[in-house]
């Protein structure tokens, strides 16, 4: 079943009325999806507001230009999201151990989010951006974050060894996460 430009609050969705389905301009208010599965769902221009996914899994679904505000993502897999046209936007969410591996996040604005252990390895971040971001234990492996923005992020380790990062950009007081593998002493 497909839905257009609905809104849902205060809702608890069952696993039933979540399959196979898509939602197109779509507001999610107040929404749990916790301990569901959603399954080939797709997911365009909808936002998301104070919703949470805890232990949600997914299986080919495609999250096409979603915002995420305020919203529990702890854990979530979006690496075996649909690659296809895949954007997304996150703002004061937790994002704490999410999978992001392989994704092309281009320009992706991740605005006072916690993103505390999630994984990153082999993603495009080129120009995404890190606004007072938490990403204390964040994996950045084999990554292109060429042009990211990291000046207001905290608690970051990255190793500009193992990413590529010409243009990237990031505050004087933060440097020290660069060079944090090579334990020098920053005073």
């Amino acid at each position: 079943m497909d839905h257009y430009d609905e809104n849902f609050s205060n809702t608890l969705f069952q696993t039933e009325q979540l399959q196979n389905g898509a939602y197109d301009g779509c507001t999610f208010q107040s929404c749990s999806f916790a301990d569901k599965q959603f399954n080939h769902l797709e997911f365009l221009g909808c936002k998301f507001i104070d919703c949470d996914f805890s232990q949600t899994k997914s299986v080919q679904t495609a999250f096409k230009d979603a915002l995420f505000i305020n919203c529990k993502l702890i854990g979530f897999d979006f690496s075996v999201c649909v690659d296809f046209l895949f954007q997304v936007k996150f703002e004061s969410s937790l994002l704490d151990y999410a999978l992001f591996g392989q994704k092309n996040m281009k320009q992706t604005r991740f605005k006072a989010c916690s993103v505390k252990e999630a994984d990153f390895s082999g993603t495009n971040l080129s120009g995404a951006v890190f606004e007072q971001c938490d990403l204390t234990n964040t994996l950045f492996d084999n990554c292109n974050l060429e042009k990211a923005d990291f000046r207001s992020a905290r608690h970051f380790t990255i190793d500009p060894n193992r990413n590529r990062m010409k243009g990237a950009r990031f505050s004087n007081f933060a440097l020290a996460g660069l060079l944090r593998n090579y334990r020098l002493k920053i005073d």
